[in-house]
């Protein structure tokens, strides 16, 4: 059959924040991105400023309002810093918003053109959970650092990068009750199957629970984990997201990398905070899983932090960062994988319980 929504990948992810230059500054000393490109005063853009950041395959955009009457600086008083756009790379905008449109997408902006002496970059929107959009974007014919408007800021000493590769995944929480609506938005607007279905018994703790359902394109290049808060005896971390961004939204983004240790190495060098695992989990993987098969030094990761899962297609390894700003919303995962494309679903137990040691720090447990 004739894929009528085709999907390349992730083409940026766009934040709306409070201060976009010292947002930039932060993900490039802490993880290792490099600042490329830059749009505001400038340039002739009045409204806000945006700065361009790369590293290998993932591209994040800050952005921040210029004053108070600015629809970012609204978005960003009301959530807090986080995730305004998941833009989808198309090989043609109009014609994926016009299959999302006549599915029951609705729409936040209509094609348009930009134009430059670097090329033409064709764009659409809809909307997604809460205030989140998704845009298309064709940059088939644009040669130009990020969209018309930007510049290089060739000023920019180049960072020196912690080895993140590409997004693995984005992971959205959404109120009690949404999942399956949600489920059922990329299943019938962007063709996409699932993958996984966690539900309360598979992650839960003694006192919080959650269930989760994985949406992804069939090729790996988009997943889309779906979280929505179980009935538990206290507040979950997905209650608690919902109580601090005052909306469905972007909870996390899996970052991948071919050399988990180097990286998160890099990345505490440069002050990023990880959740802390307990001396016992490490006790219990030397029993739990088939070391013959996995090629990662035990020792080097119960120093680290680093949790390992395994399935019949492989394991992979991971580690989770704390809330990257003052409310506790978003974070991000690093993740190594070999041949596994699951969640770590071994790992539930002693991740929540994580999380739940940093909930009861803050007194939202």
């Amino acid at each position: 059959m004739t894929d009528l929504m085709p999907i390349l990948g992730y083409d940026a992810l766009e934040f709306y924040v409070g201060n976009a230059r010292q947002a930039a500054h932060y993900y490039r000393t802490a993880f290792g991105f490099d600042v490329v490109g830059y749009a505001g005063p400038e340039h002739g853009v009045r409204d806000r400023t945006s700065y361009v950041l790369e590293q290998e395959g993932i591209r994040f955009v800050m952005t921040a309002g210029l004053g108070p009457e600015s629809e970012i600086v609204q978005h960003q008083a009301l959530h807090g810093d986080g995730v305004k756009d998941v833009a989808f790379a198309v090989p043609d905008a109009e014609e994926a918003f016009r299959v999302a449109v006549e599915r029951g997408a609705e729409p936040f902006r209509e094609p348009y053109i930009d134009e430059d002496e670097d090329g033409k970059l064709v764009r659409s929107a809809i909307k997604a959970y809460g205030e989140t959009i998704h845009t298309f974007v064709d940059r088939s014919n644009y040669t130009g650092v990020y969209a018309p408007g930007y510049r290089p800021t060739n000023h920019q000493q180049p960072a020196v990068p912690a080895g993140l590769k590409y997004v693995d995944h984005v992971v959205c929480n959404v109120n009690l009750g949404e999942m399956d609506k949600w489920a059922a938005y990329y299943a019938n607007i962007m063709g996409f199957t699932q993958l996984h279905h966690f539900d309360d018994e598979a992650i839960s703790t003694e006192y919080t629970a959650l269930m989760s359902k994985v949406l992804w394109d069939g090729t790996g290049r988009i997943k889309l984990p779906i979280n929505e808060p179980a009935q538990g005896k206290k507040k979950s971390q997905i209650e608690e997201y919902l109580d601090f961004y005052r909306a469905p939204g972007v909870q996390h983004m899996a970052l991948a990398t071919d050399n988990i240790i180097e990286t998160v190495r890099a990345m505490r060098a440069n002050g990023v905070r990880f959740l802390t695992t307990p001396e016992t989990y490490y006790s219990d993987l030397k029993t739990r899983l088939d070391w013959s098969t996995i090629d990662a030094d035990l020792t080097q990761l119960a120093e680290l932090g680093i949790l390992v899962d395994q399935d019949d297609e492989g394991y992979l390894l991971q580690i989770f960062t704390k809330s990257v700003q003052d409310r506790p919303t978003v974070f991000y995962e690093v993740i190594e994988r070999h041949g596994s494309q699951g969640f770590g679903v071994g790992n539930f137990q002693a991740l929540f319980e994580a999380i739940e040691r940093d909930q009861a720090e803050r007194g939202n447990l």
